[in-house]
């Protein structure tokens, strides 16, 4: 037996007699919905199963979506789901206590979105990620319905975006807008197991560009795309609402054992998100941004390479040279290095500078009205 399958079976063993142990307790499968997101032809509903106790007075966080439009509306009721977070303890407790839960897999889940009614299953690790086609909801923020088998029914918040929109924007997390100051093979157990949920410290200037980029398309979607683990998503959540980004879907990995290894490879998670964005929104050019630490330079060159009528522009923050060596073990920033892939000749825009309100003078200066309409 392979390492990552003995690893898969020993995480499986160990959940299934955590569901039993639970639920001789009283505890009962709980959903946690993510934001969804879609076109008005496809939608991802987004969630995830894992036990909980009833009696703990807090109800799974959910977001009553009012009339308006993406950003304005994503600002005013995101910190319903942020409170309903921190009345559970999150902003005083370690990030270790995210991890600890016991998920449930294969539960059945009804799904109500507009006129539909879909019934699915969990997967292994408790995720539900369900594409629904012909959903016939209209552009905006709407709620869907989950219903599982066992446990109470909850609302996941799904944004439909129109298809008149034209620009929308990919962000990276860890170092672009998050300052990690850790080697990168320890962020993951340090970020998420030990810091305090409230002691995370923004880039500077990130916000600001992002709220500038985005003040004269208030419908542009905006996509968080990290390699890390679902688990942490309320925190993030909550530290983007706290510090002044705009709010929108995150995508996000699992975190243990997969089929095929003992973590999920971030280079291909980030690529296969990148191309399921394309794919979703066939009429949206993407600012894509990220740091030059690991493998966004590459990841979003290859985008441009491949697909450079849909990548408006890359916006890379520097890192000094103490954060590349903790990223990446070398002084020296991660760059493209194939001569065949120079974006910036092939009609793309590079723009490099370390902070947030540098980088947004770059752009504003590569693209021009489009910032200052």
């Amino acid at each position: 037996m392979a390492l990552a399958d003995f690893a898969r079976a020993l995480d499986d063993g160990a959940n299934r007699r955590g569901i039993v142990r639970r639920r001789r307790q009283g505890w009962l499968p709980r959903l946690t919905p993510y934001m969804g997101y879609g076109s008005t032809h496809a939608v991802k509903v987004l969630a995830r199963a894992i036990m909980a106790d009833p009696l703990d007075g807090t109800p799974s966080p959910t977001l009553a979506f009012r009339p308006g439009t993406v950003h304005s509306l994503a600002a005013s009721v995101v910190g319903e789901f942020a409170q309903l977070v921190a009345d559970k303890g999150a902003e005083a407790q370690r990030g270790w206590r995210q991890f600890f839960t016991t998920q449930v897999g294969f539960l059945p889940v009804t799904v109500r979105i507009g006129d539909r009614e879909i019934h699915t299953r969990t997967d292994r690790g408790g995720y539900l990620d369900l594409l629904v086609e012909d959903h016939g909801l209209t552009p905006g923020w709407h709620d869907v319905e989950l219903i599982p088998a066992a446990g109470e029914p909850v609302k996941a918040p799904v944004m439909i975006v129109s298809p008149d929109v034209r620009r929308g924007l990919v962000s990276d997390i860890d170092d672009t807008v998050v300052v990690t100051w850790m080697p990168r093979v320890f962020i993951a157990a340090w970020n998420a197991l030990v810091v305090h949920t409230n002691a995370r410290q923004p880039v500077p200037g990130m916000a600001t560009m992002y709220r500038e980029l985005l003040a004269d398309a208030p419908k542009a979607p905006v996509f968080y795309l990290s390699s890390g683990a679902w688990n942490t998503y309320g925190t993030i959540l909550m530290f983007l609402q706290k510090h002044g980004f705009p709010i929108g879907p995150m995508l996000m990995t699992d975190w243990g054992p997969t089929p095929t290894g003992l973590f999920r490879n971030s280079e291909a998670h980030k690529k296969t998100q990148l191309r399921n964005l394309l794919i979703m929104f066939p009429n949206i050019e993407w600012i894509l941004v990220g740091d030059n630490g690991q493998h966004d330079p590459i990841i979003y060159d290859d985008l441009a390479r491949e697909h450079p009528s849909r990548v408006r522009a890359i916006a890379l923050r520097e890192l000094n040279p103490i954060e590349q060596v903790l990223s990446h073990g070398t002084a020296e920033p991660v760059e493209t290095t194939r001569k065949d892939s120079d974006t910036e000749r092939h009609g793309t825009p590079v723009v490099r500078a370390p902070d947030g309100l540098a980088l947004l003078q770059k752009l504003r200066a590569v693209l021009g009205d489009e910032t200052n309409a």
